[in-house]
């Protein structure tokens, strides 16, 4: 059976641009076909302090892998492309590979919660997911991606990110 994943990838240390790169290529690889792919988003550090600025992208996987099988997958990429987690909360971060939604499941594990339980509440979650499938909507919540970005409670700012910006440092 085909599924379809709507993932988001996110950064904030190291060649960000070439980490995701690098993390298209080996979820093309390991979890399944990408099928569409937001715009590279800069943002603002969410629930920490930090003076690295983040990039996120949603993707949208159609993979053959169910759910607990595809999150196996994405955390041995994140390894794999230097993620190291010590377990103490938000932090600076190589790469976070974050499932939002897997079909129109409701899946609660001890590992695994989709949706994703606060990405209606964080802007670089949103505005990506927006982007890339306005009217997809979410199983739980009932909105779309479009209504959560119109009533998300985050007021961080979330730029289309282009080589020659100057960035949110001065947000």
């Amino acid at each position: 059976m085909d599924n379809d994943a709507y993932i988001l990838l996110g950064a904030n240390l190291g060649y960000k641009k070439e980490t995701f790169s690098r993390a298209r290529t080996m979820i093309a690889k390991e979890a399944g076909m990408i099928v569409s792919a937001s715009s590279l988003y800069q943002t603002q550090p969410w629930g920490f302090e930090s003076n690295d600025i983040f990039l996120n992208q949603a993707l949208l996987v159609n993979t053959s892998l169910d759910a607990k099988a595809l999150l196996k997958v994405l955390l041995k990429i994140e390894e794999t492309l230097g993620r190291k987690r010590n377990g103490k909360g938000y932090e600076s971060r190589t790469i976070d590979i974050d499932i939002l939604f897997f079909n129109n499941e409701i899946i609660e594990t001890d590992v695994l919660t989709v949706p994703h339980p606060r990405m209606h509440l964080r802007n670089f979650a949103l505005e990506p997911m927006a982007e890339l499938a306005p009217d997809f909507l979410h199983p739980v919540l009932n909105k779309t991606m479009t209504e959560l970005k119109q009533c998300c409670p985050d007021r961080h700012k979330v730029l289309v990110f282009e080589e020659q910006h100057v960035g949110l440092e001065s947000l």
